[in-house]
This record gives structure tokens, sequence and C-alpha cells, in this order.
């Protein structure tokens, strides 16, 4: 199943990516053959301000742990993060 991962950066978030982006590149290493698309969400200075992921796991419950398991939100980068399941339509598979 398909969930996305939007995750609003707090004032935190950019100390914490520049001091941890390292560890956090490694951990979505280690989950790859899960990962459908991560990258960062960027301000109109192409600055990040969060993340966005889509992961394929087998429930709700595997996105919560993965999101939690993230070093930039275990590092309290993250303001919020919304869990969503989602659906693939285009492109077709």
């Amino acid at each position: 199943m398909l969930f996305s991962l939007y995750c609003k950066d707090g004032p935190k978030g950019p100390e914490v990516r520049k001091n941890i982006r390292p560890q956090h590149v490694a951990y979505l290493e280690t989950h790859a053959d899960q990962l459908v698309y991560a990258g960062p969400l960027l301000d109109e200075n192409d600055s990040p301000i969060g993340s966005l992921i889509v992961i394929e796991v087998a429930d709700r419950a595997a996105a919560e742990a993965f999101s939690v398991g993230d070093p930039y939100a275990k590092e309290g980068a993250f303001e919020n993060v919304e869990i969503v399941a989602t659906r693939q339509v285009f492109p077709k598979q």
C-alpha cells in the first residue's frame, strides 16, 4: 500500500537538516526498496521547508514506524507530519 508523508519543518528544521543530512540520506538508503519518491519541499528561494516521501509498505502502522525512525523526525526537524494513503494512477505501472 502506498502512503504519502508530508513533513513540514518547524523552527529547528534548517539547523537539523544542516547537521544530520547524511544520517537522513543513509536512513532513506536502507529503505530504498520501499521508496517510490523522496525529496525536499522547497520555498520560493529553493530552500528546504520540509520533505515529501511516498513509501510502499504493508499498512499505516509501517508508514508511521518509518516516519518516526527518520533521523530528521528524531531530531525534531518536523513541526508536523501528515501520513495519508494514496494510489498511483499515472504513470500506469
